[in-house]
């Protein structure tokens, strides 16, 4: 056997740029590079080895590592989970900041490979700096913290483990099934080790999507069930985009009449504008989409894993005999609330599903009730996002000015706070992968980072992050990268002077306005923060529009910018979409002084009858 002397990092940054994928038949690395911030945990090892491999492995250099550990997340879901990134960090606080990230993905079923240093398998100068010691367990280090919130996690300790290691991280980054976030926790002297690695090991390797095919029962099973509904519902998550199932979804809902529905990752599997897309569900729904789901009698849920946002804490699927069939990929899913599971890869499982119920229709005026809706609730959304002279206009109307102006063939990206609630039901989405919401996981931050790694995996288009200033200010330095790699985004920033959607809801249920914007926090001074000047510091361009007329013309001249471009504008923390949502469930407490408390915990309980309990 034929063998290459090699210290453990430089064999690890070898294989991972010899690690192939194809699409549309171009073979590309599927690996898109590794992010770095290096320290004494990675430096001196991963580091010299990423310097060998730099023009076939580029190394990106960014500000924080959960930002970065995000641009990787999201370059992975722009490219629909066909191609991906690494993070690697030093040991202790580096490591650390990489556990929400880790987090995120794996709530979104999103690849990563996390690479933090960790400290020396010898353990002869423990403890080391950031080193965290156990009192009861000597293995034990800060990188245990992604036990529970990796897919896969290892610890190298010596250097012919990252062999196995690698092996098993390729297999879940590319499986369907099992797909989220990896974790190598990288012993610092092993990094540096030498050992006789087989040249082998190093080929190029070509790895495609597998695409289950539907289990013969459980189609019959399916079929069955869905031709006996009256009045069948589709619900498309976010494998239906990660499956390039949208056509197949298309010609699935034409053939049979059957209204579909998106979850926040399943928007822009139809485009807004098809007949049949009744667009959001659930929570942040549209009257269109929610009234059906309250009256169907099937859910035929495609490649969701039927979070509460999207099921009104399972109070909006309100039919007595209500069935769902769960077309999904992962077992886990497919079962959900005692679902007839159609385990399959979404674009087959459609396309056999099809075949299945042959000329099968839904009875036509469930398909004419639900195109009604949608030209009722497109009057509504129309409403909503109007041009308005207001001093403080709407988040509705800000997303409105966006749509006007920069259309809807760009890509546009959101995460936590208010913003996900109006986007998912006002948003017109075009093209697969047009609409980008982290809402898995609700995280904070991930807005401006997830901008920035959307960009790197689709440099030709047009990026639009739309954040609110509690995000913006919780992580906004990947701004300067963005200028730094020349990376391009239109940052719409909506300054209502605090966390205004908790605020809503704080409201809501019953509390007093209380720590949530600025001047019902506990101050001295209320802080003046100039956001333009701040975006401006870090090299964007940055403006502030008074109006939303003027945030139309600054959208225009963003367009034609060619340097990361911030656009400021204050809104309302007060006013949000009343029309179409779900209810949720936000436990309110059973006693209370405040009477509003009492009153909200009576509606709640109210509420609650209507959850579908032990399914």
């Amino acid at each position: 056997m034929s063998t290459i002397r090699l210290t453990m990092a430089q064999a690890l940054t070898r294989y991972l740029s010899r690690q192939m994928t194809e699409i549309d038949g171009e073979r590309l690395p599927i690996f898109g590079g590794v992010w770095a911030i290096f320290g004494h945990g990675n430096v001196a090892g991963l580091g010299e080895a990423l310097w060998h491999e730099r023009e076939r492995l580029p190394t990106f250099r960014a500000h924080n590592e959960q930002a970065m550990a995000h641009a990787a997340i999201a370059y992975a879901k722009a490219n629909m989970r066909r191609r991906f990134m690494a993070a690697t960090t030093s040991i202790g606080p580096g490591a650390t900041n990489l556990v929400t990230a880790a987090a995120l993905a794996h709530v979104n079923r999103l690849p990563v490979l996390l690479l933090p240093g960790d400290i020396f398998a010898n353990r002869i100068p423990d403890p080391v700096l950031q080193q965290i010691e156990a009192f009861g367990d000597g293995t034990v280090s800060a990188n245990d913290c992604f036990r529970p919130v990796s897919r896969y996690f290892d610890r190298i300790t010596r250097p012919e483990q990252i062999i196995p290691a690698l092996t098993r991280a390729m297999q879940v980054l590319t499986d369907p099934a099992e797909c989220g976030p990896v974790t190598l926790a990288l012993c610092q002297d092993v990094q540096a080790e030498a050992y006789d690695y087989p040249e082998s090991f190093f080929a190029e390797r070509i790895w495609t999507p597998r695409r289950p095919r539907a289990d013969r029962d459980e189609l019959k099973a399916a079929a069955d069930a869905l031709k006996a509904a009256k009045k069948p519902l589709i619900v498309a998550g976010g494998g239906v985009l990660y499956s390039g199932a949208s056509d197949a979804l298309a010609r699935f809902s034409a053939a049979t009449g059957i209204p579909v529905c998106e979850t926040q990752g399943g928007k822009s599997a139809l485009p807004d504008d098809h007949a049949l897309n009744m667009a959001a569900v659930g929570v942040t729904g549209t009257e269109a989409a929610n009234r059906l789901a309250a009256e169907a009698d099937l859910v035929l849920a495609i490649g969701t894993r039927l979070q509460d946002f999207t099921t009104g804490s399972w109070a909006l699927f309100g039919a007595a005999r209500k069935s769902i069939i769960g077309l999904n990929v992962q077992p886990f899913d497919a079962g959900k609330h005692r679902a007839l599971p159609l385990v399959a890869d979404a674009r087959e499982g459609l396309v056999e599903l099809a075949d299945a119920i042959g000329n099968w229709k839904a009875p036509e005026s469930w398909t004419d009730n639900a195109k009604a809706g949608k030209a009722e609730w497109q009057k509504e959304a129309t409403k909503a996002t109007a041009a308005s002279n207001a001093a403080l206009p709407s988040d509705a109307q800000v997303i409105g000015a966006v749509q006007r102006t920069l259309g809807s063939d760009v890509i546009l990206l959101h995460a936590a706070g208010g913003l996900p609630g109006e986007l998912h039901k006002l948003w017109q989405a075009g093209a697969p992968g047009s609409y980008h919401a982290e809402y898995g996981f609700s995280c904070m931050g991930y807005e401006i980072a997830g901008g920035l790694g959307a960009k790197m995996a689709r440099p030709d288009q047009e990026v639009v992050v739309m954040v609110g200033d509690g995000s913006y200010l919780m992580l906004n330095s990947e701004i300067a990268t963005s200028v730094m790699l020349g990376l391009k985004l239109t940052i719409v920033l909506l300054d209502n002077r605090g966390f205004g959607c908790i605020n809503r809801l704080q409201m809501a249920t019953g509390s007093q306005s209380f720590n949530n914007l600025l001047k019902d926090s506990r101050h001295e001074t209320l802080p003046e923060i100039d956001f333009v000047q701040h975006a401006a510091s870090m090299g964007a361009i940055a403006t502030k529009a008074p109006s939303i007329a003027e945030l139309e013309t600054a959208l225009a001249q963003a367009k034609a910018n060619t340097r990361t471009t911030v656009v400021v504008i204050d809104t309302d923390p007060l006013i949000s979409t009343g029309a179409g949502g779900a209810w949720w469930d936000v436990a309110v407490p059973e006693v209370s002084e405040r009477a509003e408390v009492r009153t909200a915990r009576a509606n709640y309980d109210e509420r609650r009858k209507q959850q579908r309990v032990g399914e």
